[in-house]
């Protein structure tokens, strides 16, 4: 048998940063010798493929859901979408805002599209999104 020692829904795993008050946030899994750690993203395509269900201090373990497209989420949003806009990561450059999605900007650049809006958002709420595995979308 190949498919031993898995499992389905929420894991724990090490908050690498204060992942505190964070529930609703995407975050990513980094390699820290060899231990799996939650970290907010550092790029706008980052694979953030980890929704934070229980927060944590950095250092103390956080729970986290696998974002996938069987199961809608709700995630921090920044500014508004409507339904059928596709979601990205909110713009990096901008502390607060990491881990958050954003509908698509207009300006250019690469951006991972990670889920469809599946209801009318306005900032900071928790929007209920269908993860959608787009990958990277170029808008020039």
């Amino acid at each position: 048998m190949s498919q031993t020692n898995t499992r389905v829904g929420d894991i724990r795993v090490v908050a690498g940063a204060n992942l505190s008050e964070k529930e609703g946030y995407l975050v990513k899994l980094t390699n820290d010798g060899g231990v799996a750690e939650a970290v907010l993203p550092e790029t706008n395509d980052d694979l953030a493929l980890y929704l934070v269900i229980d927060g944590a201090a950095a250092g103390e373990n956080v729970s986290l859901r696998p974002i996938e497209p069987g199961r809608n989420v709700r995630v921090k949003l920044d500014g508004a979408c409507d339904p059928g806009d596709v979601l990205v990561l909110a713009d990096v450059g901008t502390a607060g805002d990491k881990g958050k999605l954003r509908a698509i900007p207009t300006d250019p650049g690469t951006y991972r599209g990670l889920a469809i809006a599946e209801e009318s958002g306005l900032n900071n709420q928790l929007l209920l999104c269908r993860p959608a595995m787009l990958g990277e979308i170029t808008v020039s």
